[in-house]
């Protein structure tokens, strides 16, 4: 199949298919005779693991140590456990900021629950406040900006 019929397969754009075989993640396909590249169904199944990898927001670099076992069946899987552990502690910690960020832009939004003038806008005034280095209502006193 040709480099079109494989993005249409897998979701991906022709362009992160070439990145991926520029990675490493993807072996080179095979060409025509016309020069074109000729993918393989392993290359599809290749492509929707990455593709899966990625949704899961694994690393590029994870995604090919990944790989690296796929095409190693007889080692150990421990380090694949300790892998998605990391990637787990990665997203624990991206909750907390996220939560950390909900907080914030709640306490922002309730300083403008009027549909007023621009120039009366609660949160544009504490924006503006923050960026001249003033106390904002999103930050608590001492807490970095």
């Amino acid at each position: 199949m040709r480099i079109g019929e494989l993005s249409r397969a897998t979701g991906v754009e022709v362009e992160t298919i070439r990145y991926y075989e520029k990675a490493g993640l993807l072996p080179p396909p095979s060409r025509a005779d016309n020069g074109y590249r000729a993918y393989s169904s392993s290359h599809l199944e290749r492509l929707a693991f990455v593709r899966h990898c990625r949704a899961l927001d694994i690393s590029l670099a994870d995604i090919g140590r990944l790989l690296d076992f796929l095409d190693h069946p007889e080692a150990a899987c421990g380090d694949i456990n300790r892998l998605v552990e990391a990637q787990l502690d990665r997203v624990r910690a991206r909750i907390v900021s996220l939560q950390a960020l909900e907080r914030q832009l709640s306490a922002l939004r309730r300083h403008c629950d009027e549909d007023l003038q621009v120039r009366d806008c609660g949160i544009l005034q504490e924006l503006v406040g923050a960026a001249r280095g003033e106390a904002c209502a999103c930050h608590e006193r001492g807490a970095p900006a």
